[in-house]
């Protein structure tokens, strides 16, 4: 008994192939024309000193558990010009920011008990847009970059101690070397008075010769005068006696 089942098959395949090797040269035209926008991340001016896969949980002191925050990559990055470093990890996805916090001095991170691949440590945090004193757990897909993440971060933590105290030693010295300098203009302060004095004695004295001199010849010309006065008034008791005997019928 015949069949057509071949025969079919071969007709399909020669509909298929002509239809593939149809062109009908109709272009589509976006409906929405999208443009490139440049994002920021607010990390241009930063390095990163890490970079590891984890995923991230915060301790929950209302419910008293731990809640997942996030699995994404976690970052330790320093700016390029002040050197600060600050902890950041962002969800793989949505980018959506679990963490953000600067590594100070006094912070350290110790391994989860019962969990050597997970570490905690305490933070203020400013992920959701405000600091929040924050318990944070990381777990990382192994002890090794877990480790890794503690050495780092506890390496960072006690650089800021270093540089802290670095700092408080040149304010110190240059407080002192400001001490010192004002010492000294107090040192030198009481010399440029008593110059100053001297000078101004020396000014009054010169300015009293100058006034004796000129008053000087008046001391001089009143004896003078003086003299002259009590010798004429004497010479006329004299001449009294000379007169009345010149003239006897006068009367004095």
């Amino acid at each position: 008994m015949a069949t057509n089942e071949p025969e079919h098959e071969h007709r399909d395949a020669e509909e298929a192939g002509a239809n593939e090797d149809e062109d009908t040269g109709a272009q589509v035209a976006p409906i929405v024309r999208l443009e490139e926008v440049a994002v920021t991340t607010g990390e241009e001016d930063e390095d990163a000193v890490l970079d590891l896969k984890s995923k991230l949980y915060r301790f929950d002191k209302e419910a008293n558990q731990w809640k997942e925050r996030g699995a994404g990559t976690v970052k330790l990055l320093k700016h390029k010009s002040t050197g600060k470093i600050r902890l950041v990890m962002r969800q793989s996805k949505t980018l959506k920011i679990c963490a953000n916090h600067f590594v100070k001095q006094g912070m350290s991170v110790q391994e989860h008990v019962g969990n050597e691949k997970s570490c905690v440590w305490h933070a203020r945090d400013f992920a959701d847009g405000e600091l929040k004193d924050e318990l944070f757990c990381i777990r990382f897909a192994s002890i090794e970059n877990c480790k890794a993440f503690m050495q780092k971060f506890n390496e960072v933590a006690e650089s800021e101690v270093e540089k802290e105290e670095s700092k408080d030693a040149s304010d110190a010295a240059g407080l002192l070397e400001k001490l010192t300098v004002e010492e000294t203009k107090t040192e030198e302060k009481p010399v440029e008075k008593v110059k100053t004095e001297v000078e101004a004695e020396e000014r009054q004295k010169a300015s009293q010769r100058k006034l004796m001199k000129k008053r000087k010849p008046k001391r001089l010309l009143l004896p003078q005068l003086k003299v002259h006065q009590c010798l004429s008034s004497f010479g006329e008791v004299l001449l009294k006696p000379i007169s009345v005997l010149m003239h006897p019928s006068r009367v004095y």
